[in-house]
């Protein structure tokens, strides 16, 4: 059994400021706003990588008057971690498959 893992999440994933941003959208819904109040970031650079993190289908936005509100998509991360799961499973099973050298 081949296990693969979304390599192209954990590249989304795997940028400082993004996993920051998830793990602030993991605890509430926020705004532009107030992910510029929490990561420090610029609001041109933040509004890139919420690009990134929802053309990913990492985060999904909802409208409120002038403001966009961002919110995880925990299914995803989910999915994710169970990708992870899978592998480590298949190599707690693969610890007894040893290949002899030639």
């Amino acid at each position: 059994m081949m296990t693969s893992v979304d390599t192209e999440l954990i590249r989304v994933l795997g940028d400082p400021l993004r996993l920051r941003i998830v793990t602030l959208l993991a605890r509430e819904t926020l705004c532009t706003t107030h992910l510029v109040e929490e990561t420090g970031a610029k609001q041109t650079n933040l509004s890139n990588h919420l690009r990134v993190l929802r053309e990913a289908g990492v985060v999904e936005t909802e409208p409120c008057g002038r403001f966009t509100y961002y919110k995880l998509r925990p299914d995803v991360i989910a999915h994710l971690a169970g990708q992870f799961a899978d592998l480590a499973e298949s190599a707690r099973t693969a610890a007894e498959n040893k290949r002899a050298c030639p």
